[in-house]
């Protein structure tokens, strides 16, 4: 087998820049979505309902994507085209979801038009966001792999720390941020409007300066004996040959993204309660408590960028990330005890320690315990991990918010104990090498 040769830092930057725009999208989406709902008239024991679709529609495309993508080969590439579709349909939808109370519609219609909006959203951000990890799992060796990681992290919290600050700076900067009942402010809208035009400007960049490996040469450089697009795939037979890896891993990712699901739902709400005293969506308040949420993401996203920093200087790989896991759990912990918007820096700090571990070691550890064979299906199988958990927790969020006494602060304190459960699990991975044949 081919050694796969060393990538220049340019290249490796190169393979992952497009994921900065996706990630603005998606940090515009997981930071307003309650905002959104809430405005147009949803009740807080129903929003994790809406949360539901998102992680649905990953489940459903991402394996798709994977499993058409290995098969594909085309003079743009294996895996740019369906990057490339994603992305522009994204924009197309960004452009629209948050008009959903700016239509004259009944706020019934609103709210359909708004989940059909979301459902669309999520899918093209899901077909926009798995390609990059192929891509690294494709072109990268295995020296190079936690530096093209890294730099995937890096402009992943990029990505996320702008899309998080927009609706703030925008308020800022004078536009609007209230708007009469049922209809999203300004500053949201020319949020998502600013946010689809860099995602396409950076997925273009992507598509034009990456070249891919055609098929003969990707199975020379991953000793297949013939090329993915010639080999037929059972998602059923993956799954029972997959490494063990693959479903330790998937435990621990269990924990983590049912954790995150409950704060991106519920942390809008959580802040209005315990900062500005009002659970009133149409009060500036609650609006104001909407602009915070992107500066603590924000913040979060600064601390996982320092944190990933730290990472690879733990000698213990298992270690960091158990850490990791605790520090985001104290930090959830904290929120529902901190009243003042700018103490809520240290919590959302602790919480991108977690971040940082969560985007870059279940994929490192995974894509080390495949050897090439079908990468892009089971990294689309593996998404299943992240998307399961965060079916399940949306699926019962409005019974465990009435659990803990209907106050979305206590939800924080629901996300820090499955983050102790998760650094818990992370003992039972079982780390392997080049095991799937």
């Amino acid at each position: 087998m081919k050694r796969k040769p060393d990538l220049s830092f340019a290249k490796l930057w190169n393979l992952s820049f497009g994921f900065f725009g996706v990630q603005i999208a998606y940090a515009l989406q997981s930071a307003n979505i309650s905002r959104i709902f809430a405005t147009l008239g949803a009740d807080p024991h129903s929003l994790s309902y809406f949360w539901i679709l998102p992680p649905l529609m990953g489940i459903i495309v991402q394996p798709l994507v994977g499993t058409f993508s290995d098969k594909t080969w085309c003079r743009f590439g294996r895996r740019i085209p369906y990057l490339f579709i994603g992305a522009l349909v994204a924009v197309i939808v960004m452009c629209l979801l948050p008009n959903a109370g700016s239509f004259g519609m009944a706020v019934s219609t609103a709210m359909v038009f708004g989940l059909v909006s979301l459902m669309f959203l999520d899918t093209s951000i899901n077909m926009a966001m798995q390609p990059f990890k192929m891509l690294v799992g494709d072109m990268v060796n295995e020296k190079q792999k936690a530096l093209a990681y890294s730099i995937q992290s890096f402009l992943c919290n990029a990505g996320s720390l702008v899309g998080y600050v927009f609706p703030f700076l925008f308020t800022f900067l004078g536009i609007s941020n209230i708007a009469p009942k049922g209809v999203i402010p300004d500053s949201v809208i020319y949020s998502f409007y600013i946010g689809a035009a860099i995602l396409i400007l950076c997925v273009i960049y992507t598509s034009v300066k990456v070249k891919e490996m055609p098929p003969k040469e990707y199975a020379e450089y991953h000793g297949l004996s013939k090329p993915l697009n010639e080999d037929k795939v059972n998602w059923l037979r993956l799954l029972r040959d997959a490494p063990k890896a693959f479903w330790t891993v998937g435990l621990v990712q269990f924990f983590c993204w049912a954790a995150f699901l409950y704060m991106w739902n519920y942390t809008n709400g959580a802040i209005a309660e315990t900062c500005w005293g009002t659970t009133d969506p149409t009060s500036e308040g609650f609006q104001a408590a909407g602009n915070w949420v992107g500066i603590l993401f924000a913040v979060q996203a600064i601390g996982s960028v320092c944190w990933a920093v730290a990472l690879p200087r733990f000698a213990n790989r298992k270690a960091a990330y158990a850490i990791s896991l605790a520090l985001g759990a104290a930090g959830f912990l904290m929120v529902p005890f901190v009243h003042n918007q700018y103490v809520l820096f240290v919590p959302y700090l602790l919480i991108g320690c977690a971040w940082a571990a969560m985007l870059a070691m279940p994929f490192a550890i995974v894509t080390n315990a495949l050897n090439g064979s079908h990468m892009g299906t089971y990294l689309g199988l593996f998404n299943g991990t992240i998307c399961i958990p965060q079916i399940i927790a949306a699926a019962l969020g409005g019974a465990v918010l009435s659990l803990v006494g209907s106050e979305q602060s206590s939800m924080m304190t629901v996300s820090g104990v499955l983050l102790v459960a998760g650094a818990l699990s992370v003992f039972i991975i079982k780390e392997t090498s080049g095991e799937h044949n």
